[in-house]
């Protein structure tokens, strides 16, 4: 009996990599070329008396209401300067990261066939680690000064989220933007809902991202990770017991579900908690859902999200 199951369960497996393979073959040879504009080298190394040249060009940059000076005086300005000098250091050579987005495009492309292939514009903006890569169907803009590594001098802000002021962050952070564009907003404050809005988002990391670790996809260290898989049943229980699922008390988005430093159990297990775990249960619900039920991405990131919970038969692992 024994060996019966351990057949069925290598070729379920064998079936499954096969499967992968052949996206991975019809991706592959999907044309996508990006245009990239590096607006952060044309704004700082443009002579002052051009100015308006760039304005021309780039008006959605120069919103209304502030004249030439505020424009000249960040050129000028030494601080400025630096955070331009360190970005050019960094990526001086951006084909790596162009390559990088080429290759995660021709995935969007495969299961969004109608998506639009965008102009990537870099720049360098006020370092709002809320807006660093943003996806607005024919542009994307990416916040380079956001990228220069979590051990940079610039970067005063927590480590939970410098951990994510990467390179190699880049193309999740394009895919979380790129995300809240098909994936429909929450419209209650359950924290169920919640947890599947960004179970989805994480699942879609997973086909547009193959190459990356559940780590990269969803800002976590590995042993975050790790600590998430050894408790997820024990998480699950805490939510069940105390009857959180369709809980509207919004204390409980910020102890599970936004970025910080650990979640809230109230517990001693919270210093070894990573946040943000009500997200990484959501994405094992999604993941749980996708495996039980076949339809199309595009489909499945519609599905309302208390029917998604019924219909994933999730069961955590002990």
């Amino acid at each position: 009996m024994k060996k019966f199951v351990f057949i069925v369960v290598f070729c379920l497996f064998f079936l499954s990599c096969d499967k992968k393979n052949k996206i991975e073959e019809s991706v592959a040879i999907i044309p996508v070329e990006l245009k990239v504009e590096r607006f952060d080298k044309i704004f700082f190394e443009t002579p002052v008396e051009d100015l308006n040249k760039v304005k021309k060009e780039f008006p959605f940059f120069f919103p209304n209401g502030n004249d030439n000076n505020v424009w000249i005086n960040k050129m000028q300005d030494p601080l400025w300067k630096e955070v331009y000098t360190e970005v050019q250091k960094k990526y001086a050579n951006f084909n790596p990261v162009k390559k990088e987005l080429e290759t995660l495009f021709k995935h969007i492309k495969y299961y969004f066939p109608k998506t639009k292939i965008p102009k990537v514009i870099t720049i360098i903006s006020e370092m709002d680690y809320d807006t660093k890569a943003i996806y607005a169907d024919s542009l994307l803009i990416v916040s380079l000064e956001l990228y220069l590594g979590k051990n940079h001098k610039f970067y005063q802000f927590p480590n939970y989220l410098k951990e994510n002021f990467e390179k190699r962050q880049i193309a999740p952070d394009v895919v979380s933007s790129f995300a809240s564009r098909k994936i429909p907003a929450v419209t209650d404050k359950e924290l169920l809902s919640q947890m599947i809005y960004y179970g989805k988002q994480l699942y879609l990391k997973d086909l547009l991202l193959p190459y990356y670790t559940d780590a990269e996809k969803i800002g976590y260290t590995e042993p975050q990770i790790t600590w998430c898989k050894e408790n997820e049943s024990y998480m699950w229980r805490y939510f069940i017991e105390r009857e959180m699922l369709y809980s509207n008390e919004q204390k409980l988005i910020s102890r599970f579900i936004n970025p910080a430093p650990f979640s809230k159990f109230y517990l001693e297990i919270d210093n070894d908690s990573p946040g943000r775990v009500g997200a990484w249960i959501g994405w094992q619900i999604v993941r749980s859902y996708a495996k039980n039920n076949d339809m199309p991405i595009a489909d499945l990131l519609k599905v309302d999200p208390k029917e998604l919970f019924e219909k994933s038969k999730y069961k955590p692992k002990k």
